[in-house]
Parts: structure tokens; sequence; C-alpha cells
């Protein structure tokens, strides 16, 4: 029989009795019973409890606004997907070595410069950004100056000094991402430092102490579906393909100015996903004698003590060890 008024006591209430001497007619309306939130909340949480007799079911409700999609025209090639990164100081004849090896082998692909130079340089050439800063701003905010203008789905990040070789294919990390939607950053090797990569795990502390970062080297985790050249790991070496619109959430903390990567992993725990490739590398080109720009890059005493100072209150850290 269907069920009449009298028989639902509680409708668009907080609490709702559902009576009935029929069982198919109990399950069927508690099949269509809904639950609405009357509070408006961007993330919270809800527990539904079903009574019956002396038994009880608790039932947890998440509550979210759902997100807009945001879309990319990946295009017919690679240069629609991708925006190569660097940021620049002091270092133009690096620079343009890096970019004459890129347009060896990508030659229409865009190129986003951030340049905190003491006296910057025009850097010439097609499909190229170059952004100048206020002098020495720093390491990090020049990445978050070069990601907050690319345009593409993804970005390669990779130092003013690097050189790409055959071996450097942008598509196999795309190849890796497109295959693995859930992955936001995706490293490869450097010459001189090989597949870098390092784990992250931290442990919680009280509210008055903080918690302990534990970093250790070389360690990886299962490896990528369907890539067995891929491993997830936490943080990867300074030749990474983003997934722009996740890497932008995190973001590159402009505090750190001198000496700062693994800081961005850490920042990220639990939010990116990363993985490390072995089958795309790049190399490093020889050193050349800076005396001006050696001064800035090398951290002082101080530089290093403000940096853990910061670190540790930031991360609310008590501890961090390194393995």
């Amino acid at each position: 029989m269907a069920l009449g008024e009298r028989d639902k006591e509680g409708q668009v209430e907080k609490e709702i009795t559902v009576q009935s001497t029929s069982l198919s007619d109990l399950n069927n309306l508690l099949g269509r019973i809904t639950y609405t939130s009357t509070v408006y909340r961007m993330r919270t949480g809800d527990l539904a409890h079903f009574t019956f007799e002396h038994h009880e079911a608790v039932f947890p409700i998440v509550i979210q606004q759902t997100s807009m999609p945001v879309l990319y025209d990946i295009g017919n090639d690679i240069n629609y997907r991708v925006t190569v990164v660097t940021k620049t100081f002091l270092r133009y004849t690096e620079l343009q070595v890096l970019i004459s090896s890129i347009r060896t082998y990508y030659k229409d692909i865009k190129i986003i410069i951030a340049d905190d130079s003491l006296e910057p340089q025009k850097v010439n050439g097609p499909n190229i950004e170059q952004y100048i800063m206020p002098p020495a701003q720093g390491w990090f905010a020049g990445r978050n100056l070069a990601v907050s203008q690319v345009t593409t789905k993804y970005f390669l990040w990779v130092d003013d000094d690097f050189l790409f070789t055959d071996k450097t294919k942008i598509e196999n990390l795309v190849e890796v991402m497109e295959a693995t939607p859930e992955l936001d950053v995706v490293g490869g090797s450097v010459a001189g430092h090989g597949q870098f990569y390092f784990s992250l795990v931290y442990e919680e502390g009280n509210g008055e102490d903080g918690g302990c970062l534990n970093r250790k080297g070389a360690v990886k985790y299962q490896p990528v579906p369907g890539f067995p050249t891929c491993s997830f790991t936490s943080g990867v070496v300074n030749l990474f393909l983003g997934r722009t619109d996740a890497v932008r959430k995190v973001g590159f903390d402009p505090r750190l100015k001198r000496v700062a990567h693994s800081e961005f992993f850490v920042d990220g725990l639990g939010s990116l996903l990363v993985a490390s490739c072995s089958h795309v590398s790049i190399d490093h080109q020889p050193k050349i004698e800076n005396a001006k720009y050696s001064s800035f890059r090398h951290q002082q005493s101080k530089d290093v003590e403000d940096k853990l100072a910061h670190h540790f209150f930031k991360n609310h850290l008590k501890c961090i060890h390194y393995g």
C-alpha cells in the first residue's frame, strides 16, 4: 500500500519518522529519502543516523560546493599543451644557450622567462615572453611570476643553465600525465644529478610542539601504471612537467630567495601527486665562472638560519630529519 502523510513525520526537518506495515513499501520510501544541507559551506560534513528498533547505522555525508571545470585547448601538437618556463638571474650567456637548444627540438614552443637581474637585458626571439622583475627578488618569486603567465595545460620547468638533447622528449612526460589524470608533477633526470627524487613523510605532533618532517633521498613508491620507467615519489629534480592549475594552487613561497626546491614539494605534500621518470633527461651546461652570480647564489649562515626559522614556523615543525 502507499504510505500516507500520517505515516511520514518530520519531512523537511532534521528528523523523519517512517512507519509502515509493509516491508517493501518501507524500503521503497527509504530509497527515495534525500538529504539537503540548509547551511551554506564550501566544504563540510554531517552524520545521518538511521535507527530501527535497537539497531543504529550512521552514514557520513560530504557537503561540498561543486567546482567549475577548467578546460584547455590541447590543439594538434605539443605547442598547444606545454610552455617551457625558466627563471634567470645574471646568466644571459647560459640562457641563450638554453633557448638555442630548445629551438633545436621545439622551434615553435612558447618560452616564458622571469628575470630579476640587476641590469636586465632584452631577450629576443619568436614566441618568447620575458617578464622583468625588481632586482634580486629571488628564486621562488620568479617561479610564481613565470607560472602565473602560463596559458597551456602543462608547463615544463627548466633551469636557465640546462641544455636540451635528443633525450629531452616533452611528449613522453605529457603521455604519462595524460594517461594518469590524478598526477600533478612528473620529473625527469638531469646530467650530473641522475634521476633525483626523494620522499617526504610528515608526522603530526601535538598542538603546541608541532610535527616532524622526514626527507629521504632516492625513495620511490609504486610504479606508475603502464609506465615501468616511472614511479610515484614525493619530490623530483628541477626538470619537471607540472599540471598548471594544480601547481598554481600550491605556489612557491616568495620568501625563499636564494636556494629552494624541496620546499615547494613540502608545501604540496598531501595536495600534489608526484612521479619521477628515467626515460626523459636533460643536460647541464659546462659551468661558467660568474663571481657576481655566485655572491647571490650561495647562502650565508644568516640566510640558512632565517630560512630554517621560517620553515619551522610556517609548517609548525619541531624537527626535520634528512636521510
